[in-house]
């Protein structure tokens, strides 16, 4: 199996932040927002992931080419151009890294994924959002039910669209209304069969959410594994400076590794 991993967008509510890096680079005690992610899947064996890059891929590609460096200490003989690795890194990740195009929709960008995907059974998750998902439990909800898609519901503010629900099965999508108390909304970390690829266009104005999603729902093939633990996203300042808050404080629930 492998984890798609959306991280193309602007992140234009960030503001100032993502003039020079994209959104799932931004920081969390240090750490790329993306890296927090992918060592979150890590923990549950997940290891092979695909980037689908679109705003400045090259901050993204750079870190991963050049991730030893990033995440060690060492020691650099300019004479002989030799760097000694002092610190041990320990992810055996294998890492695909596919630039899907500055404008298009997130359909258009899973879509282009498709000839590097092996497995009947794949995860994918938006670049901006940590969870404390047991993804073992989420893997078996997808696989005892036998639908095309599997999504995380969660309950976040109000300022998200809702999944309204009958039972377990995903009836319809309603964009951000007021919330109720019973809400849930789309938290991303999906798992979907091989066959929603069919429902995909490389088309670059191809979405995900409105249109792929709706139709398949409207087929009862869209169930949703309801997440009542930590979830959050960093879509303004105030997010990230509240994520950055529970990590300095040991209180980042999503740090299982």
């Amino acid at each position: 199996m492998k984890v798609l991993i959306l991280a193309g967008g602007y992140g234009s509510r960030l503001g100032n932040i993502t003039d020079s890096i994209p959104k799932p680079m931004v920081e969390i005690g240090g750490k790329p927002i993306i890296w927090h992610i992918m060592k979150s899947y890590a923990h549950y064996g997940l290891t092979e992931f695909v980037l689908l890059t679109g705003y400045k891929s090259n901050v993204i590609k750079n870190y991963f080419v050049n991730y030893n460096y990033y995440n060690s200490h060492f020691t650099l003989d300019l004479k002989a151009h030799t760097t000694n690795f002092l610190t041990n890194v320990d992810e055996d990740w294998k890492v695909t890294i596919l630039d899907t195009g500055l404008e298009n929709l997130k359909g258009s960008r899973i879509k282009q994924s498709e000839p590097f995907i092996d497995d009947d059974i794949n995860l994918i998750t938006y670049g901006d959002g940590v969870c404390d998902i047991d993804i073992n439990k989420l893997l078996a909800f997808h696989k005892s039910h036998g639908k095309t898609v599997t999504m995380t519901g969660v309950k976040p503010p109000s300022r998200f669209g809702e999944l309204n629900l009958e039972g377990d099965r995903v009836a319809s999508f309603e964009e951000k209304p007021q919330v109720s108390s019973a809400g849930y909304i789309n938290g991303g970390y999906m798992v979907f069969n091989r066959s929603m690829y069919d429902k995909l266009l490389l088309d670059p104005n191809c979405d995900f959410e409105f249109g792929p999603l709706e139709e398949l729902a409207k087929m009862g093939e869209v169930m949703v594994y309801k997440h009542d633990g930590f979830w959050e996203c960093v879509d303004t300042e105030r997010d990230l400076s509240y994520l950055n808050k529970l990590w300095n404080t040991n209180k980042a629930t999503w740090k299982k590794w």
